[in-house]
């Protein structure tokens, strides 16, 4: 009997697989990281060789755990880093350049020349984002654009595009050997070149970034069976969910009624609420997004704030500067002093994402005097992730018009309990921790369970959902308000600095 389903992870820094009983427990789990590779300043890659290598790696190790066999599974499902953009041969199998990251900024000229032509909002009524290095349009066209002959190939056919959930399934599926070549509706939405209302590519987007369609995945939906993996270990098991990770984490959290909002604490910071059955176009600096689709269900639909920088700022201190030896090290470092000491830092090493989308700004650490010592930089570290949520939960309840009195919290920074207490206390609102912090895994796990029976319905998943902990404000308001407008003058100080 099948009792488990199984999710692949592949976020930005690492991959993992995730076994989760029938009652959303983890049952096994494997990670291992994969090379951050920056060749230029704001350019950043991955090697897609090494993310399949991992990914098979870590599906072995977790398995071996349990000692579970492909028989156990009643399917897989999977989460990915949203808007990496990989080119690959179809006869080869080889990419042909390395995956592009999402937080990297070679085209920012792109982005600067295309707004020029009609602002930088002139897709947004179609793709719900603004223009952007973020999204995956661009980067496609910088590879055609500047590897010799890859034009010339992707327009005879011959190359395929995904963002790393089709790579990930074409390879799972057979690869060369009759690969599946699909994305869902959640990674679609992301590359901007899809249509939010008819939820297929756009010839008029395709035309105006002169990617040719031959390239592109058929998009299905977050929950269906698409094909059953190859993978020795994995062989003849259904592969029936797909999400981008952010998408993958509101599902994971349950989030299937509109107004119901999670926030995901890793690499970067996103805010997601469900916006229903129809698309909401931000005024407020966020984007409008596909949250799922289940099967022939209508697709539901989610407000975001996406900040590029949270848990990447640990990091930064950890491998840069050298403060940290372990990412986990920064609480505790931060404990050592009792406030900021006056000290800000705006990690805008991407640029600005929500509610900004200011690809010119760079980061800057403000506020500094003989008096601050490493201890400030790691707590500055922390707050900034919990001021940017602020200012992107505000701009979502003016978007929305209703208040988000509960924020449900996942990812990896979520242990830190000094962080969350002070999300509570700088939003004036209570923060909760779920029981299964691995939220993402879980719902791409979920989506696969829906396709194939192995749950009756969202009701069922509802059920399951538990709290781990619940911080509440303490702070007094006039602080809170003191700190804000201090961080809104670091900001400030940030924007605009490339000319």
């Amino acid at each position: 009997m099948s009792n488990y389903i199984g999710a692949i992870d592949q976020g930005t820094t690492s991959t993992r697989f995730i076994v989760f009983d029938r009652y959303g427990r983890v049952s096994a789990l494997a990670q291992k990281e994969h090379e951050q590779i920056f060749p230029k300043p704001g350019w950043v890659e991955h090697d897609p060789n090494e993310i399949w290598r991992r990914t098979k790696e870590v599906i072995e190790e977790a398995m071996q755990q349990k000692g579970l066999r492909p028989e156990d599974f009643a399917a897989i499902g999977i989460t990915n880093q949203r808007e990496t953009t990989v080119v690959w041969n179809r006869k080869t199998g080889h990419a042909i350049y390395n995956a592009i990251v999402w937080q990297d900024t070679r085209v920012e000229c792109d982005v600067a020349s295309f707004a020029a032509q009609g602002g930088q909002d002139r897709f947004r009524d179609q793709t719900g984002l603004p223009l952007a290095t973020y999204f995956s349009g661009l980067k496609i066209r910088w590879i055609l654009d500047n590897l010799r002959g890859a034009r010339e190939l992707a327009e005879a056919g011959e190359l395929a595009f995904g963002n790393i959930d089709s790579y990930l399934v074409w390879n799972l599926t057979g690869g060369v050997n009759g690969g599946i070549h699909v994305t869902d509706v959640t990674n679609a939405s992301r590359t901007q070149l899809m249509n939010l209302e008819t939820l297929e590519w756009s010839s008029d987007l395709l035309k105006a970034f002169n990617i040719p369609a031959s390239l592109l995945p058929k998009i299905v939906s977050s929950s269906e069976v698409y094909g059953h993996a190859k993978l020795a270990s994995l062989a003849g098991v259904p592969v029936a969910g797909m999400l981008g990770d952010q998408q993958a984490a509101l599902v994971g959290q349950t989030c299937f009624d509109r107004g119901q909002a999670k926030n995901t604490y890793g690499t970067g910071c996103f805010l997601l609420m469900n916006a229903g059955e129809k698309p909401v176009q931000s005024k407020h600096g966020l984007l409008t997004t596909v949250a799922f689709r289940f099967g022939d269900q209508p697709a539901r639909y989610a407000l975001e704030g996406s900040i590029a920088i949270a848990g990447a700022l640990v990091q930064w201190l950890r491998d840069n500067l050298g403060l940290l030896s372990t990412s986990a090290d920064v609480e505790t470092l931060a404990r050592t002093v009792k406030d900021n000491g006056g000290v800000y830092i705006v990690p805008a090493f991407s640029g600005l994402f929500a509610p900004y989308w200011q690809s010119s700004a760079r980061g800057v650490i403000v506020g500094l005097t003989r008096y601050a010592n490493k201890g400030h930089l790691a707590r500055a570290a922390l707050e900034a992730t919990a001021y940017q949520t602020r200012e992107v939960l505000e701009a979502m309840e003016l978007d929305m018009n209703t208040k988000i009195d509960v924020l449900r919290t996942d990812g990896g920074m979520v242990v830190d309990d000094l962080l969350m207490q002070f999300q509570a206390d700088i939003l004036g609102r209570d923060v909760i921790r779920p029981l299964v912090k691995e939220t993402t895994a879980l719902g791409a796990a979920y989506a696969a369970a829906l396709a194939v029976g192995f749950y009756k319905d969202q009701t069922e998943l509802k059920e399951q959902w538990r709290i781990d902990r619940t911080w509440k404000p303490f702070m007094d308001a006039q602080t809170r308000e003191t700190l804000f407008a201090h961080w809104k003058k670091a900001v400030s100080r940030s924007l605009n600095w490339i000319d």
